[in-house]
C-alpha cells in the first residue's frame, strides 16, 4: 500500500516526467505529483529543461492532497527564499538625506587634493 501525503511535507524525489505545464516527480515506487511550472521557481519559467532533468533528484514541498482526484500538488519554488524577502532592507526606511554622514564629505576633498598631487607628479 502506497504512503499517504500530507500538505507541509517537504521531500525528495526524482523527476520522471516533463510537459510544458510541469514536472512529474515520483515520490515513491506507486505515487507521483505534479510540479506546476508556475511552482519551479520564482519569476518566469519559459522552459522547464532548463531547470529540470528526468531522473534528477528534486527536494519538493507537497501543497495538497486530492485523495478523491488521487492528486498531488508540489512545489520547488516553496523552499526557496522569496526574492522580496532577500531584497528588504532590515533597517527602519530613512531618506537618502537623513543617512548620509556629515564626514563622508571628506573622502571627496582627499581625493581632490590626492588628484592635484597626482598630476604635479605626473609632470616631473
Amino acid at each position: 500500500m502506497a504512503r499517504e501525503y500530507e500538505a507541509g511535507e517537504e521531500l525528495t524525489g526524482t523527476v520522471t516526467g516533463i510537459q510544458p505545464y510541469g514536472a512529474f516527480v515520483a515520490l515513491d515506487e506507486e505515487t507521483q505529483g505534479l510540479v506546476h511550472i508556475s511552482e519551479i521557481t520564482y519569476g518566469f519559467v519559459k522552459e522547464i529543461n532548463e531547470y529540470l532533468k528526468i531522473g534528477q533528484k528534486i527536494e519538493v514541498k507537497v501543497l495538497e492532497v486530492d485523495k478523491a482526484a488521487g492528486k498531488i500538488s508540489l512545489s520547488i519554488r516553496a523552499l526557496q527564499e522569496s526574492p522580496q524577502a532577500a531584497m528588504k532592507d532590515e533597517g527602519s526606511r530613512q531618506p537618502l538625506q537623513d543617512r548620509i554622514d556629515e564626514g563622508d564629505s571628506e573622502g571627496f576633498n582627499s581625493l581632490k587634493e590626492k588628484l592635484e598631487e597626482w598630476i604635479k607628479q605626473s609632470g616631473e
